[in-house]
């Protein structure tokens, strides 16, 4: 599969095999080509709510930080793909907010992905009909909309007026972000690292969140090394800064 995929820039460039695009990447290839091959080599798999349980936290901490008095909250979604997870978020903290008698809290979300073709579907807030089933009929019904020149479903402004949108890579920290931040989603990203670079995720994590704030990592991934003394584990790919 992976090799299917390259192929797309081999045929693009007019190459004549794997090695020649290598020298290509090497010698010649400017930034613009390392985005494509990122584009076309990404794994993107995700849905609205996935792992709920990671969304019930998030709906009690929100609440809890809210109703205690806090006033700013800030969330960073650091492998957004095609934008589920940060519009699931989006829904969540403004249902927590609701609930906690708070709707006037500055609460923001910051989107990041390497790819640049993931960006521009995440902007983009356009969602084919089976994939808003894990929503809720009635924020369904509140927070998108039909597109009837595309069969799509457009996600409201007032879901995407708590975005921003960003590229970055994870693999090279220092991040931009200053923090503090409230909670951060970082799941099903840092499988594909080695050590070294799994910890200096951590590191930047670790170096932005809140004391008490939360980390949510993907179902197959733990904390290891040093960070996670830092961390108290509070469920399933769960963690909170001590």
């Amino acid at each position: 599969m992976l090799s299917a995929r390259i192929r797309k820039r081999l045929r693009s460039l007019q190459l004549d095999g794997f090695p020649r695009y290598l020298e290509y990447l090497v010698n010649e290839a400017d930034e613009e080509e390392w985005v494509q091959l990122i584009n076309v080599v990404s794994t993107n798999v995700t849905a609205f709510f996935r792992e709920p349980h990671h969304f019930d936290e998030l709906f009690k901490a929100v609440k809890q930080w809210a109703s205690g008095g806090q006033r700013r909250m800030r969330f960073w979604s650091a492998a957004s793909s095609s934008g589920q997870e940060p519009y699931t978020m989006s829904i969540v903290i403004r249902r927590a907010l609701q609930a906690a008698g708070r709707q006037d809290t500055d609460a923001k979300i910051l989107a990041t992905d390497i790819s640049t073709k993931m960006l521009s579907m995440c902007k983009a807030g356009q969602y084919p009909a089976e994939a808003l089933k894990p929503i809720p009929n009635d924020e369904r019904n509140r927070y998108f909309q039909l597109d009837r020149s595309t069969g799509n479903y457009q996600v409201s402004p007032t879901l995407r007026q708590m975005i921003t949108f960003a590229r970055l890579n994870l693999a090279e920290p220092p991040y931009i972000m200053k923090g503090p931040l409230d909670a951060v989603f970082c799941r099903n990203v840092m499988i594909y690292f080695d050590n070294h670079v799994r910890s200096n995720i951590c590191d930047q994590v670790l170096r932005l969140l809140k004391p008490g704030g939360l980390f949510m990592i993907g179902h197959a991934e733990s904390l290891q090394g040093p960070q996670l003394k830092e961390f108290v584990r509070i469920g399933a790919s769960m963690y909170r800064k001590k």
